[in-house]
């Protein structure tokens, strides 16, 4: 029979509770990384007919490499480099692509990268895809990064160390300390990658990240997203010149992927705008986070940032409980392995400016109701 074993691989997870579908959007919004809800915001929108109005094209129309450098990709690239305080900006259709290319180019044979364990599947695939062994280390723990380090060196490693990991982490909602992992870097002068994807917006000095005080060093090279907290879609990685002008030119997923639209380019600079000029949106979300502590913490939830993970432990129990949530109004998603480790299954409930305190104690009362 063709396609067997896809067969039986589909049905093997339909048992184990671990089938994926997709699912509409429906509900109250728990579950989006809106957090500033601004993908729908009318100064996008304007900013959105604005740009069209005086010719910016929808698509790139190649590469960027071939014809698709556009005047948008460009000026986005500058001005995120002045908002986000590095040296260079470069431009990616998406964070996931952005990972891949960096940490499958630039790590070369005889270095050593050690990355947190719980980094995005966008970090260990660009790791599988390069040329630098790699190592994982404990999670938030950068005594365990400073060890495997020292380990290579007493071994003979000789090249360059690379320190992977995320600032707020997508699936468990704790922030590194990482000023922590930049004095180990600095220990060893070592090279330290930080993914801000979901601190972008919310997190550091203006929302400028958690790692923004470690922004422009030489040593530092961050990942920030537009598709997250700032509504639009794309990531820069931002860092050295050098990081940038060896990017494009060895970085496969630069290479040869079309352009983004030079349309989203110019929102997103209209985005970045709005992030510096409007602080209240923070604030707010920041008061939201403190509110949900008293809502959702005595149920078992760990609450420190918008990312809010419950974990219940058991797949099917896990994706019962989110049925039942769902099925009272809440988009609330049950996240299973493999995207979290075995045996920690969870709710992720994702706070947004999409909704407000009373909804997040509706919340509470159902989840009592329903948790095993």
């Amino acid at each position: 029979m063709q396609l067997a074993a896809q067969h039986a691989h589909l049905a093997a997870l339909s048992a184990a509770g671990r089938l994926r579908s997709l699912a509409p959007r429906r509900g109250i919004d728990l579950s989006s990384n809106d957090y500033l809800a601004l993908s729908g915001d009318a100064r996008l929108v304007t900013a959105a007919e604005a740009a069209l109005a005086r010719g910016v094209a929808l698509g790139s129309g190649g590469s960027r490499l071939l014809r698709g450098n556009d005047a948008e990709h460009e000026a986005l690239e500058e001005e995120a480099a002045g908002f986000f305080g590095c040296q260079v900006a470069l431009l990616f259709g998406s964070g996931y692509a952005a990972n891949t290319a960096l940490l499958s180019a630039l790590p070369q044979p005889g270095d050593l990268v050690v990355h947190d364990a719980l980094v995005h599947a966008s970090m260990h695939d660009g790791l599988r895809l390069g040329r630098a062994p790699y190592v994982a280390a404990a999670h938030g723990d950068p005594q365990a990064v400073d060890d495997r380090i020292a380990a290579w060196r007493r071994e003979g490693g000789s090249g360059t160390a690379w320190i992977a990991i995320e600032s707020l982490y997508s699936m468990d909602g704790d922030l590194a300390d990482v000023g922590a992992y930049q004095a180990v870097a600095e220990r060893h002068d070592a090279m330290l990658i930080v993914d801000e994807a979901h601190a972008t917006g919310v997190w550091g000095e203006g929302g400028r990240g958690a790692a923004a005080a470690w922004q422009g060093q030489e040593n530092v090279i961050t990942l920030n997203t537009f598709g997250k907290a700032l509504g639009c879609e794309g990531a820069v990685l931002c860092g050295p010149a050098l990081i940038r002008d060896f990017l494009v030119a060895r970085a496969r997923p630069f290479i040869f992927s079309t352009a983004p639209s030079p349309l989203s380019a110019a929102v997103a600079r209209e985005s970045l705008r709005i992030l510096g000029a409007d602080p209240g949106r923070r604030v707010q979300l920041q008061a939201l986070i403190l509110a949900a502590r008293g809502h959702l913490q005595p149920l078992g939830a760990r609450v420190e940032s918008q990312i809010v993970p419950l974990v219940i432990g058991n797949d099917h129990d896990t994706m019962r409980v989110a049925a039942a949530v769902q099925a009272a109004g809440f988009d609330v998603r049950g996240i299973r392995p493999p995207t979290v480790p075995a045996g920690t299954a969870r709710l992720r409930i994702a706070l947004t400016l999409h909704v407000d305190e009373a909804q997040i104690a509706a919340l509470a009362a159902v989840l009592k109701e329903v948790l095993p």
